[in-house]
């Protein structure tokens, strides 16, 4: 199962396995992790699950739909070159040991 860290914006690391296929947002909502909310479920209706996606695994993310880059026009926390909505990534093996930081706040 890919291992996902992470990381509140005070530098508290969490790192949990997910299994494949299962997002970001669903591994931090269902245990717990503060710092992603997923207010709309993973709908991409949202910004609630801002996440900063750390620089060294940005390239191998899907691209950016249309619907996910107008919803983070939206954040709460400042928008950055590295900002991705964690219900839109997915959990998979070529991601194991993936790092993401939470933003400052999500509303």
């Amino acid at each position: 199962m890919p291992t996902v860290n992470y990381v509140s914006f005070d530098g508290q690391s969490t790192q949990l396995e997910l299994a494949e296929g299962m997002t970001i947002m669903q591994g931090a909502v269902m245990n717990g992790v503060e710092g992603i909310e997923g207010e709309c479920s993973g709908s991409c209706a949202c910004a609630t699950c801002h996440c900063y996606v750390d620089d060294a695994w940005l390239a191998k993310l899907p691209e950016m739909s249309e619907n996910e880059d107008e919803m983070l026009d939206d954040t709460a926390s400042e928008r950055k070159p590295n900002s991705r909505l964690s219900c839109q990534i997915k959990a998979t093996a070529e991601l194991d040991g993936i790092v993401i930081h939470m933003p400052e706040e999500q509303e």
